[in-house]
């Protein structure tokens, strides 16, 4: 995590909906790779998945490296996550970066039926799991929440039989939370933190250190690749407003009342009163409301918003922490203004070095 070096551009086009089709994603990836982004992310909820996408993204690009942003772990057995990584990563000629996460309770148990208990340990040992796989070595595995082959069965010990074509895809945890940050430190090749807030690096660096300790290894080769909402304009009131429907979202929304990782975290970052007045608005179905009642300076902290000289410094801010991808996500209604925005952070992260 060098300061000195560039930070790269990675670009998130989510998944369907929230206006964008299969054909707008395409085109904004083009798009990035033709003005130098480093990588393009999708995501995954409970509507399009993130493999698919990125396999239609792949046919239609050359040289940008494709990231799940994120696969979720519910949502697959770790052998099908490694084959899966495997596939894009031949299809894409070794463009591949696995993202990974837990997803949350709701959608967890609601939708894929899966118990959300023991995170932390089951992404451990899936991590193990699909690492091995992906090794292309025989797949035994004898942990606590993973066993394979089944012990009481006809199943036997398998290996993959395809390959990727990277020597070693890279894993990225996508986490919040010390202890599965340090978890992140200690396994993951890099982290895909959301509402990443520069000012707070060295709070948010301690656990990644101390996973890292924990496995005796160095952080200098690990990634923290944020995502980040962007609107760039003169208009700073508009900007900031542009980013109000889907924070208020997370904050407000993603979640139980006792169970919202995204309220967690800003409250740590000093906004704990905002933050549950927002989420007290949000789940009395007053969404406009707890939108509005977003600080702008909370906006400010987790956001690229506002005029180029305003936008260029929080660039120089993110790379200063020790970003080393910035996944930038422009919170625009059309495709035209999406491009226009990957332009604008591109000419600027270039004048930021």
């Amino acid at each position: 995590m060098d300061k000195n070096r560039s930070v790269k551009l990675g670009v998130s086009v989510g998944y369907w909906g929230f206006g964008l089709t299969a054909v707008d994603q395409l085109d904004i990836a083009r798009t990035a790779e033709d003005l130098g982004y480093d990588s393009v992310w999708t995501a995954e909820a409970y509507g399009s998945d993130a493999a698919t996408v990125l396999a239609w993204l792949a046919a239609g690009t050359t040289r940008i490296k494709l990231g799940s942003g994120i696969l979720q772990i519910p949502a697959r057995s770790a052998a099908m996550t490694a084959m899966t990584a495997a596939t894009i990563d031949q299809l894409s000629g070794g463009r591949f970066i696995l993202g990974l996460g837990s997803s949350g309770p709701q959608v967890s148990e609601g939708w894929h039926g899966v118990r959300f208990a023991k995170q932390l340990q089951r992404t451990r040992e899936y991590v193990a799991v699909v690492r091995m796989a992906l090794a292309h070595q025989k797949v035994e595995f004898h942990g606590e929440t993973l066993e394979l082959p089944l012990p009481d069965g006809p199943g036997k010990v398998l290996k993959l039989t395809i390959r990727p074509a990277q020597d070693k895809i890279p894993i990225y945890l996508a986490v919040l939370g010390p202890k599965n940050v340090a978890l992140a430190g200690e396994i993951a090749d890099g982290w895909l933190p959301v509402f990443f807030s520069p000012e707070h690096t060295a709070t948010l660096r301690v656990p990644l250190e101390e996973g890292a300790a924990r496995a005796g290894r160095s952080l200098d080769d690990f990634r923290i690749c944020p995502s980040v909402n962007v609107m760039i304009g003169d208009d700073l009131g508009a900007a900031r407003d542009a980013m109000r429907p889907m924070l208020s979202l997370y904050v407000g929304g993603m979640g139980s009342r006792e169970q919202n990782f995204y309220n967690r975290l800003v409250s740590t970052y000093g906004f704990e009163a905002a933050a549950k007045e927002v989420q007290d608005l949000y789940l009395a179905g007053r969404k406009s409301e707890a939108a509005m009642a977003l600080p702008d300076e909370l906006i400010d902290a987790v956001s690229i918003v506002g005029p180029p000289d305003h936008a260029r410094e929080r660039i120089r801010a993110f790379k200063d922490a020790g970003v080393d991808t910035l996944i930038v996500a422009p919170m625009a209604m059309d495709n035209e203004t999406r491009k226009q925005q990957l332009r604008i952070v591109a000419e600027l992260a270039n004048e930021v070095g």
